[in-house]
């Protein structure tokens, strides 16, 4: 198996972008495909996450990251086949050809901000800064709930994975609101591919509900994943995915 061969195998195809959404997402760092998700299948993985994080309670998250103010789960791969579409849709996968070139699944959290939590500095989730072109981790977030100005949607700054620097290289304190940033607004279903060099970070939920999100987070086949998707991985969901996706997520048998 190879990279040309599992992304063929999972549908991915020279027109499952078009150049205008290639072009955007060189130029501000994200693109947000909308529709990906129905808002059955929405309301599934909410129910799913849901029981998960209950089953789990104060052990929530532990394999990759607890964060006070949310609900995080973590190593969402075997937890549920409804998750497969986060590291297999020819949508998404296609975005981080684009970006990366050879990638793999680093990990596959959820996140949901919970009311007046949720805020983050700015950052770029490689900890170091890179020249434009030399990427190598790119994320994706599919909004669980519609990401509003009100609720803790995700900040950017349009163009800033071209800068070569990280915010605290130019911002007193980069938990402070940024001039250039916007927000990450869009309907639940949606899923919004973003360049990880790209300065980014939660914001405050202020809303009474939690504001909820899956991150399948990609990186160069060469790197340490955030997960060691080859130490978790479970006998019984090693079976019940294809040779492609096992390419993606790089474990062998």
């Amino acid at each position: 198996m190879d990279m040309a061969t599992a992304l063929r195998d999972l549908g991915v195809t020279d027109d499952v972008l078009t150049q205008a959404e290639k072009d955007k997402l060189d130029r501000d760092g994200f693109l947000p495909l909308e529709g990906i998700l129905t808002l059955e299948e929405v309301s599934a993985l909410n129910k799913r996450l849901a029981e998960l994080t209950a089953a789990e309670g104060d052990r929530a998250g532990l394999e990759v990251h607890q964060e006070k103010g949310t609900d995080r789960l973590a190593d969402l791969v075997n937890k549920d086949a409804k998750f497969e579409v986060c590291f297999s849709h020819p949508r998404v996968l296609a975005a981080m050809q684009h970006v990366l070139g050879e990638f793999k699944l680093s990990s596959l959290n959820s996140r949901a901000a919970l009311p007046g939590e949720g805020h983050q500095g700015l950052h770029a989730d490689s900890g170091h800064p890179v020249q434009p072109g030399e990427y190598e981790v790119c994320n994706s977030i599919w909004l669980l709930d519609d990401f509003t100005p009100e609720n803790g949607a995700t900040r950017v700054v349009p163009g800033s994975h071209r800068r070569g620097t990280l915010p605290g290289d130019e911002m007193p304190n980069p938990g402070d609101p940024h001039p250039d940033q916007i927000q990450l607004t869009g309907k639940a279903g949606t899923v919004v591919i973003f360049n990880s060099h790209l300065w980014h970070g939660g914001t405050q939920n202020q809303t009474q509900s939690p504001r909820r999100a899956l991150h399948s987070y990609f990186a160069l086949r060469h790197l340490p994943q955030q997960l060691d998707q080859q130490s978790y991985i479970r006998v019984e969901t090693y079976k019940r995915l294809t040779p492609a996706q096992h390419f993606i997520l790089d474990v062998t048998n």
